[in-house]
């Protein structure tokens, strides 16, 4: 009997691994100073579905909440800086983050990635980062998003009229001296 307990206890350990993980790193970060995190819902677009055709409601609809982490750099936090970004960036490495587009620049970095597969996308990721001014992680989730949408929903963005009220915490957290 004790041979069984021993099992299931060691099981339970190995399936319990820390593994760093994104959304982890969201919680965890957005309790520290330095950073800023905001969950905006779809509501932000403030659309008139009247005006969408059949394919942009369809790709409305599986757009669900967006979550924003920004980390601001000052003079002060340098050595906390390089320490989360290399902390992002290895996150970013695992293979569930599927690399669509990188931009490199003087200074400043960018890029989109995916969860999911060519079929249905579970997570769109995009992180951008300026050394002055520090880096910005989003997180757009949804149901059924799917990779053809992706052309719709640029096309609804432009239709939007978003609500710049719920962006108010994290433009005024970037602005703030």
């Amino acid at each position: 009997m004790n041979k069984y307990i021993s099992i299931v206890i060691i099981t339970l350990c190995i399936g319990c691994k820390q593994e760093a993980s994104l959304q982890k790193y969201f919680v965890e970060s957005g309790e520290k100073k330095e950073f800023m995190a905001l969950d905006v819902s779809s509501s932000i677009l403030n659309i008139n579905e009247t005006k969408l055709s059949a394919s942009e409601k369809k790709a409305l609809q599986s757009f669900d909440k967006v979550n924003i982490l920004a980390f601001k750099k000052d003079g002060k936090n340098n050595v906390q800086y390089t320490k989360e970004i290399k902390e992002v960036k290895e996150i970013l490495k695992d293979t569930v983050y599927q690399p669509l587009i990188k931009l490199n620049g003087l200074g400043q970095n960018a890029s989109i990635m995916i969860v999911g597969d060519n079929k249905e996308i579970d997570e769109l990721i995009l992180f951008g980062n300026k050394k002055e001014l520090g880096f910005t992680v989003i997180r757009v989730l949804g149901k059924d998003m799917k990779p053809e949408n992706a052309m719709e929903f640029l096309s609804i963005l432009q239709k939007s009229n978003i609500d710049m009220e719920q962006l108010k915490p994290i433009l005024n957290f970037v602005n703030k001296k």
